[in-house]
C-alpha cells in the first residue's frame, strides 16, 4: 500500500507541473500567472477539489503520443468563493498552448454539468490557442459540446468568464454566450480571425491588441464587461461580483451588510440636480447617496457611458441599477446603450435581482447613423427587457422623461411596481421649447417679439404638461418625494415586492428583437 501511495504522490506532483517550470517561467515573464495559481487567487484558501487530474489526451498522430501530460491542458474542479460553491475550469497554456482536444472538452463539459445539476455559478479561465490542430474535427466537436452546454445553463446559473490570454477562433463563443467577461490590459485578446488573417483578407495591417485587446472590448465592442490592470485585480473582481448575484435562478441574492441606516438622508440630493433643465451632472453622485455604503459595482463602465448598469445593496436587498447618465450625450438613449442596459436588466430578471431605475432621459439619439444601425431594433431591445421582468422593478425619475424614452425606462405602464418622481421631474412627448416650436409656429412667427412669445409659451407649456403632477394625477406616478427620502422610500418599496408574484404568459419563449 505504501508503496502505490508513494506512486500516487508522484503522479499527483507530475499532475501539478503542468507543461514544466520552463514554460510557466515563461508564462510568468509575460506577467501571467499559472493555471494553479489563478485558482489559488480566485478561490477560498484551500477549498479547490480537483477533478480528472490524470486524464490525458487520446491522439497519436503528428508527435502526440510523446506530449503525454496529466490534466491535458485544463484545470478542472469546484471550490468555494466566500463559503459559497462554485465550479471552476482554468486552461493551461503551459500544455500545448493550452489548446482544445477532445478529452480537454470533456472535462469542461463535465464540470458545467455539475454545476447544472447542483445549481452553482461556473466559472471559465480561458488561456488558450485555440482547438488542437492534430485533432481535426473532432476539437471542433469539443467546442460545440461547450457551445450547447452554456447555452443551457443559460439563465440557469451563473456564468463568469475570465479571459487571461489568447481566445480566438472558435473559442470566443463560448465566453459570448456567458454572463460577464473579465479581461487583463496586455495579455488578453479576443478575435475570431487574428491580425495575420485580417491582413491577408482585408488588407488591414492591425496589432493584437488594437483588434481585441482588452480595451477594444471594453471600450468599443462591448463584448467585454470588465477590464483591469492586472490578473490579480481581474479575479478579485470576480470574487466580488459574487457579493451581489445568486447561486442559480431558484435562488434568492445574497445580502448585504445592512448596516448603513435604512432611514438615512441626504442633504446633497438637493442639489445634485442643477436647476437648468440642459445642465449636465453625474448621475454617480445620486446613486453613491442612495445605495448602501455608498459602493456601485459597475457593469461595463468603459462602453456607452450614457447609461449606467451595476450591482448595489439598498437596506441589505441586492439590486440591479440601471441610470441615465446626464454628463455622457445627455444620458440620450442609443443603440449601444440600449443593448447595454437590455442584456443586464435580463440578467437581474433570470435571477431574481430586483432592477432599480434612475430615470433622466431625453429620448432616443436622432440621426443617420443611428437610424441606418437600427436604433428600432436595439431600442427595442430594452423595451422588451423590461416589459419582460417579472422581478420587482422601482423606478425614480430625478429629471427629464421624455417621449418614447419615458415608456421605456420601466414606466408604469410597462409593470413597473414602483414609480416616482423628484419634484425637478419634467414628463412629457418632448421638451417645452421643442414642443412650443411645433404647437405654436405660426402664431410665434407673426409676433413682433418672437422672443417674448417663445418664452410666454414655454412657461405655459411647463406648467401644464413638463412637471410630475400631471402623470401623478393619473396614477402613472405612485408619489412625488423629497430627494432625500429616496433611499428610505426605495427600501420600504423593495420590502413590500420582496413576495411579488408576476407571470409572463406560457410559452416556449418570446422573439426578442436581435
Amino acid at each position: 500500500m505504501r508503496e502505490k501511495l508513494e506512486l500516487l504522490e508522484r503522479r499527483r506532483a507530475e499532475s501539478e507541473q503542468g507543461g514544466g517550470p520552463e514554460r510557466i517561467k515563461a508564462q510568468h515573464a509575460k506577467g501571467k500567472l499559472s493555471a494553479r495559481e489563478r485558482l489559488d487567487v480566485l478561490l477560498d484558501e484551500g477549498s479547490f477539489v480537483e477533478l480528472d487530474r490524470f486524464v490525458t489526451h487520446r491522439s497519436h498522430d503528428f508527435g502526440l503520443e510523446s506530449q503525454q501530460v496529466y490534466g491535458d491542458g485544463v484545470v478542472t474542479g469546484s471550490g468555494k468563493i466566500s463559503g459559497r460553491p462554485v465550479y471552476v475550469f482554468s486552461q493551461d497554456f503551459t500544455v500545448l498552448g493550452g489548446s482544445l482536444s477532445e478529452t480537454y472538452a470533456e472535462k469542461i463539459c463535465k464540470v458545467m454539468d455539475l454545476a447544472v445539476r447542483n445549481g452553482c455559478p461556473v466559472i471559465g479561465l480561458n488561456d488558450s490557442g485555440g482547438a488542437r490542430i492534430q485533432e481535426g474535427v473532432v476539437s471542433l466537436g469539443g467546442y460545440a459540446e461547450i457551445f450547447l452546454r452554456n447555452t443551457m445553463a443559460s439563465g440557469v446559473i451563473p456564468q463568469i468568464s475570465a479571459i487571461l490570454g489568447p481566445c480566438a477562433g472558435g473559442a470566443v463563443y463560448s465566453p459570448a454566450i456567458t454572463d460577464f467577461i473579465y479581461m487583463v490590459k496586455g495579455t488578453s485578446y479576443m478575435f475570431v480571425t487574428g491580425p495575420n488573417v485580417v491582413k491577408t483578407v482585408t488588407h488591414e495591417d492591425v496589432t493584437m491588441e488594437r483588434l481585441g485587446g482588452a480595451d477594444t472590448h471594453a471600450g468599443t465592442s462591448g463584448v467585454a464587461h470588465f477590464s483591469h490592470d492586472s490578473e490579480l485585480a481581474s479575479l478579485q473582481a470576480i470574487r466580488e461580483l459574487f457579493r451581489y448575484i445568486p447561486q442559480n435562478n431558484l435562488g434568492e441574492p445574497p445580502k448585504g451588510a445592512g448596516s448603513d441606516p435604512r432611514d438615512r438622508r441626504d442633504e446633497a440630493l438637493l442639489d445634485v440636480v442643477p436647476d437648468h433643465p440642459n445642465k449636465p451632472y453625474d448621475m454617480h453622485d445620486v446613486l453613491k447617496r442612495v445605495v448602501d455604503d455608498g459602493e456601485f459595482y459597475e457593469v461595463q463602465p468603459d462602453f456607452a457611458g450614457n447609461i449606467l448598469c451595476g450591482f448595489a445593496h439598498l437596506g441589505a436587498h441586492s439590486v440591479g441599477i440601471v441610470a441615465n447618465q446626464p454628463a455622457v450625450l445627455a444620458g440620450v438613449l442609443d443603440i449601444n446603450a440600449s443593448t447595454k442596459a437590455a442584456r443586464f436588466i435580463r440578467f437581474c430578471d433570470a435571477f431574481n435581482i430586483p432592477v432599480v431605475t434612475f430615470e433622466d432621459v431625453p429620448g432616443f439619439l436622432p440621426g443617420v447613423a443611428q437610424e441606418h444601425g437600427g436604433i428600432i431594433k436595439h431600442g427595442a431591445k430594452l423595451l422588451y427587457a423590461y416589459c419582460e421582468a417579472t422581478v420587482p422593478k422601482l423606478t425614480v425619475i430625478t429629471r427629464k422623461a421624455y417621449g418614447g424614452a419615458y415608456d421605456v425606462m420601466s414606466s408604469k405602464h410597462i409593470r413597473g411596481d414602483y414609480n416616482v418622481a423628484w419634484p425637478t421631474a419634467e414628463i412629457a412627448v418632448m421638451g417645452p421649447k421643442g414642443a412650443v416650436e411645433i404647437l405654436f409656429r405660426k402664431e410665434i412667427a407673426e409676433s413682433a417679439d418672437q422672443a417674448a412669445a417663445t418664452d410666454s409659451r414655454v412657461a405655459e407649456y411647463t406648467a401644464k404638461f413638463a412637471n410630475p403632477y400631471v402623470a401623478a394625477s393619473r396614477g402613472y406616478l405612485d408619489d412625488i418625494i423629497d430627494p432625500r427620502e429616496t433611499r428610505p422610500r426605495l427600501i420600504e418599496a423593495l420590502d413590500t415586492l420582496a413576495t411579488k408574484r408576476d407571470r409572463n404568459p406560457p410559452r416556449k419563449h418570446g422573439n426578442i428583437p436581435l
